[in-house]
């Protein structure tokens, strides 16, 4: 990359992790509830970060954001891994979900486990996880008795949202080509949902990362998602649901909850991407970040998931400097996910000067070890 390009991706991949958290922890705290009780207490759409309960303070995130932060670390692993010379392996992935269960499961750090990401106690909360990902991971451990190990796909037939809305991070990675990246993170999303349109939702939103991180508008991002999906057998559910976002945002109806609803309630994959897909078209604009965020929230659904897809998505597009600075500065972890986004970076576009299989030989490798 020249410097202008790596300053561009550093603004993207900043862009979609902060934009994705911040839309998670708008939603989190009115996931559940029904519109007319949203809109009763929020006029105008949900705009600032509100508690919910003495456990949940405002800019809480949930396990949107966290797995999402597992899957960078698991790519960045899978970079370091590469040194071995046995290529770009995703297995590294689900190890780092792995990790993510036992955030679900103790209370703090079991001191048995490598690598930073875990040792980060803010992690180690319940911020209503959903159930398909505890079963097949929980599932994946139990090694020869179990009926799915690691490096296999889910045997479930959930298409819920619980893959599309951690796999944003693939389409940030540089150097694939989309059809890999298509496939990457549909196989990601499969380790916990089994449901094919579970797995090709994914593949959508992260072909559409791809794109954006590329430097393409959001039409052209969503021609070029829609025409891989396309190829793929089963894509009848996600194809739909695609068209019908782009149809939506092409008619002139004040986008609302009553609109967002017409595609459904964000519970499933095909869902949840349409519902962020819509939202993204109606409000495009950089100075309309926090809008288009505010109606990817408010609606009768599952409002953290929807809303950190398309902070995803939007963050990808304009960049960091995009956000809504008071959501930024209060955000749960920011820390955390500015550290993961910079070393992405570094990992994606600086490897040679961090590690190697005959050196260097830096802390890298202990931050992130190969495996």
């Amino acid at each position: 990359m020249t410097r202008t390009d790596e300053e561009a991706y550093r603004a993207r991949v900043r862009g979609c992790l902060l934009g994705g958290a911040i839309g998670d922890a708008l939603g989190g705290p009115v996931e559940f509830s029904d519109a007319r009780s949203i809109v009763a207490e929020h006029p105008d759409g949900v705009r600032t970060f509100v508690a919910k309960g003495p456990h949940w303070p405002a800019g809480t995130v949930t396990d949107d954001t966290q797995m999402t932060l597992f899957t960078v670390e698991g790519l960045i692993r899978a970079g370091v891994r590469t040194d071995r010379g046995i290529g770009f392996t995703l297995g590294v992935v689900q190890h780092a979900y792995d990790r993510w269960l036992d955030t679900q499961l103790l209370l703090i750090p079991s001191g048995d486990r490598d690598g930073w990401l875990q040792s980060q106690r803010w992690l180690y909360a319940r911020r209503a996880p959903g159930n398909t990902c505890l079963s097949a991971l929980t599932e994946a451990r139990k090694g020869d008795d179990s009926i799915q190990r690691f490096g296999e796909q889910a045997v479930n037939d959930s298409k819920g949202c619980g893959g599309v809305m951690r796999v944003a991070p693939v389409g940030l990675l540089p150097g694939f080509d989309a059809e890999w990246i298509f496939d990457a993170a549909a196989e990601l999303a499969g380790y916990t949902h089994g449901h094919v349109t579970g797995k090709l939702a994914s593949g959508a939103l992260a072909a559409i990362i791809h794109q954006l991180n590329q430097g393409a508008d959001l039409n052209a991002a969503l021609d070029s998602a829609q025409a891989l999906l396309a190829s793929r057998p089963g894509h009848d559910e996600t194809s739909t649901a695609l068209a019908a976002a782009r149809e939506l945002a092409a008619q002139s109806l004040k986008p609302g909850p009553a609109t967002v609803e017409r595609l459904g309630g964000g519970w499933i994959a095909e869902e949840a991407l349409s519902i962020a897909v819509y939202c993204a078209l109606a409000y495009p604009e950089p100075d309309q970040f926090l809008d288009a965020l505010a109606l990817a929230v408010t609606h009768s659904g599952d409002s953290d998931s929807t809303g950190a897809i398309c902070g995803n998505i939007l963050g990808t597009l304009h960049g960091e400097t995009a956000l809504p600075p008071e959501l930024v500065y209060p955000l749960e972890g920011r820390g955390t996910i500015l550290q993961l986004a910079d070393d992405f970076i570094l990992e994606f576009t600086r490897a040679t000067h961090l590690h190697g299989d005959y050196g260097p030989h830096t802390t890298w490798t202990t931050r992130y070890p190969g495996w």
